[in-house]
């Protein structure tokens, strides 16, 4: 089959490039065709580093490790509606059953997926035919991130009009994929966040009340709860495990921490950022439980971990490798400012319970001051070591 496929794609591709009867559309094809297979291009002259893992590997990888927080997001979806909800459309005495709540959630994810790659991918398309380019497989990884870290009842053409400006605004006016500096994928969050508050925060957005529409069914996250003076609801097991109200795929840490397996054993992320995240969220929690003055900053440190999208945004967003801190130690410091900001508007902000989409944004911007900082103290020191040299001699 795939020698049949090979062979069709082989005979067609004079067709599609520069000079053949549909050479306009060759960076839609050459998009399709290294999609398929590996390009047989190799480089003619000079040394280079030579390794197997390309930009579509790498984002298969993350796509791959995506996938649990998908599985699992999904079901939650179908058990937060039979938890809470009045019209479980299926038949009676099946509600407890995982395989009717992950279809439920099945069914209302899949739109929300299908809506943010036609748009998206669309939009890459139309750029790299303008540009003459080759498509990226960046979006790959974008496109399912998206609908991941929005609520179940988003409108989808809420999301539709995000996924556009995050593509657009968010990366395509920088360059494309290795020239933005905001992580897209929390550009159309924010867009939306800001852009339509209602349908992304309080109690009436968390949970599907139908299969098809957009109706919600109250339902508090903690980080709601702690935000208007009540006691979490939720134990720390619940929000470990992620049967909890939230963002369609963020709940469940234990979803999230397979996902950061994979990622670090295949080394497509860094663990120097995951870590620094969690140790600058767990550093300031400290601090608060130290002052005290509320019930917010006295609740245990750890709890911040395992609520709202800490463990997703700290695993998948701030580990991108595009908007992130570049060299080692400011990938310490880029990590520890995150967590340490996302923790710190949580607690002193309770208009804005999660801060973790904002925090990661903030730090995109000052990754490369970050990292202009981090050289030039080496050139300093270096700059010292080379003067002492020639003193002693």
């Amino acid at each position: 089959m795939f020698d049949n496929l090979r062979g069709f794609i082989d005979k067609i591709k004079p067709n599609f490039v520069k000079g053949g009867k549909f050479g306009w559309l060759q960076s839609t094809f050459e998009a399709f065709e290294t999609f398929a297979f590996t390009p047989n291009t190799v480089t003619a002259k000079g040394s280079h580093v030579r390794d197997g893992v390309d930009m579509k590997r790498a984002m298969i990888t993350v796509v791959i490790a995506l996938v649990p927080a998908l599985l699992f997001g999904m079901w939650n979806i179908g058990y937060q509606t039979m938890l809470h909800g009045e019209n479980w459309p299926f038949e009676p005495g099946t509600a407890a059953s995982w395989w009717y709540c992950l279809w439920f959630g099945f069914l209302r994810m899949l739109p929300l997926i299908v809506v943010s790659y036609v748009v998206g991918l669309g939009i890459e398309f139309m750029f790299a035919q303008i540009r003459h380019h080759e498509v990226n497989e960046g979006f790959l990884v974008t496109g399912l991130i998206i609908p991941m870290i929005v609520p179940v009842t988003t409108p989808l053409w809420q999301l539709a009009l995000a996924v556009a400006f995050a593509v657009v605004i968010g990366k395509e006016v920088f360059g494309g994929s290795g020239m933005n500096f905001l992580n897209p994928a929390l550009v159309a969050r924010a867009f939306l966040f800001f852009s339509y508050p209602t349908h992304m925060s309080g109690d009436q957005v968390w949970i599907a009340a139908d299969l098809w529409g957009t109706d919600a069914i109250a339902g508090a996250t903690t980080m709601g709860e702690l935000a208007t003076g009540m006691s979490p609801s939720a134990s720390a097991l619940d929000m470990f495990i992620g049967t909890v109200p939230g963002s369609t795929c963020e709940t469940s840490v234990i979803a999230i921490l397979l996902g950061a397996l994979v990622l670090l054993v295949s080394g497509i992320a860094s663990w120097r950022v995951m870590l620094s995240v969690v140790l600058g969220g767990g550093a300031m929690g400290l601090l608060f439980n130290a002052i005290g003055a509320n019930d917010y900053m006295q609740l245990p440190f750890y709890y911040h971990f395992l609520m709202g999208g800490f463990a997703f945004g700290a695993v998948f967003m701030a580990t991108d490798p595009v908007t992130s801190a570049q060299t080692n130690a400011g990938k310490w410091i880029y990590g520890l400012l995150i967590g340490a900001f996302a923790v710190m508007l949580r607690v002193l902000n309770p208009a804005y319970p999660e801060g973790m989409m904002l925090s990661i944004l903030l730090m995109n911007c000052f990754a490369p001051l970050i990292d202009h900082c981090v050289v030039q103290r080496n050139v300093k020191m270096r700059e010292r070591r080379a003067l002492g040299k020639e003193v002693r001699q």
